[in-house]
């Protein structure tokens, strides 16, 4: 299986593809909607190189318990620098997929790639490479925030300088010297964050970063998110807090009953199931034969009603449509809103069968 990064002629938006070498694809553009094709090089041999733009690949993973499929053929690619987060509903197979990114199981089938290290094959080498913060974190209770951090450096072999910077930059700084028992679970969440960010790993895995903190942690870790794509990380970020995959996530992955069922922007996404803006107008008088003109405009899919708002669901081509009509039938629009379609939206529809 081979992967590639197509860009847009159109736009410049990148979209990968995967298949099978000299196999024939066609490419929809999620920006623009242009349309292409692309035919992969055919190979002489199994061998394939390193490609420097891609951070990590998934192909054909699968993973049974008991018979069951936890993980049944997913494929994915993230490119370097991206922010994908990878969403689904408990059991879906989120933490199966991450286990297996990290060679923490054993799978049946696939191939996975940290920066073209296969993980099974030479998962120390791959690992190197590779910050995780993990669902449940963990830590030394006897030690300080500091020694604690200082131990870890060790390990990966960081610099132990840097780790009262990290400290102070999750908040940490005025409790380095408290023994981690004593923490709080927001308290341990800022410092495993401290703890996957040390040494500066290329590719961050973070499931549930969010977990246990208040408003401000949640901020934090948003802001961290940005900070690390901005000096080049690639970024895998599970959640269940929908509102945050969406604030930092370029692409989202999400996954139903160990399929994965759907991968894009959530413009993509949002365009494939056909989701369209809310518009909220607030009018100085509505009435019976305001609504009825804007339910006759073409395109207009639903039309509410509340004191003196309308909502109206309709595509961006419609909206002038809708004033128009409003105007002619002796309306006058005091305040206008557009919501796009949210993450929610596209995750319920995905995963609701």
């Amino acid at each position: 299986m081979l992967t590639k990064q197509i860009k847009c002629p159109s736009c410049n938006t990148l979209t990968i593809v995967t298949g099978n070498p000299g196999e024939e694809t066609y490419i929809t553009c999620s920006q623009c909607g242009s349309q292409g094709r692309y035919i992969f090089p055919s190979e002489k041999t199994g061998h394939r190189s390193f490609d420097p733009h891609i951070a990590l690949e998934v192909n054909g993973l699968m993973k049974t318990y008991n018979k069951s499929y936890a993980v049944n053929n997913v494929s994915f690619t993230v490119p370097k620098g991206e922010v994908f987060g990878f969403l689904g509903p408990n059991g879906a197979g989120k933490t199966t997929t991450i286990k297996a990114i990290l060679d923490l199981i054993r799978i049946n089938a696939g191939e996975i790639k940290i920066r073209g290290i296969d993980v099974h094959k030479q998962g120390k080498e791959a690992k190197k490479y590779v910050g995780y913060l993990p669902e449940k974190v963990a830590f030394y209770n006897g030690l300080t925030a500091l020694q604690n951090l200082q131990f870890y450096a060790e390990m990966k072999h960081a610099s132990k300088e840097e780790c009262k910077t990290l400290l102070a930059d999750v908040g940490l700084q005025d409790s380095s010297q408290k023994k981690v028992g004593a923490f709080s679970k927001g308290m341990i969440q800022r410092l495993g964050i401290a703890r996957a960010v040390l040494g500066n790993p290329e590719v961050l895995i973070f499931d549930e970063p969010t977990e246990g903190l208040d408003a401000r942690g949640v901020v934090m870790v948003r802001e961290k998110i940005r900070d690390l794509q901005k000096n080049g990380a690639t970024v895998f970020v599970s959640s269940h807090i929908l509102s945050e995959i969406q604030a930092v996530c370029d692409r989202v992955g999400i996954i139903n009953k160990g399929v994965l069922v759907a991968e894009d922007t959530i413009a993509g996404l949002s365009r494939r199931l056909n989701l369209k803006p809310r518009i909220t107008m607030t009018l100085e008088n509505l009435s019976d034969k305001i609504v009825d003109a804007v339910k006759r405009v073409d395109g207009v899919d639903l039309v509410q009603t509340q004191n003196h708002q309308i909502e109206v669901v309709c595509d961006s081509q419609t909206k002038v449509k809708v004033i128009l009509a409003i105007a002619k039938a002796g309306g006058n629009v005091l305040n206008f809103q557009t919501m796009e379609p949210t993450l929610e939206e596209v995750f319920m529809r995905f995963t609701e069968a």
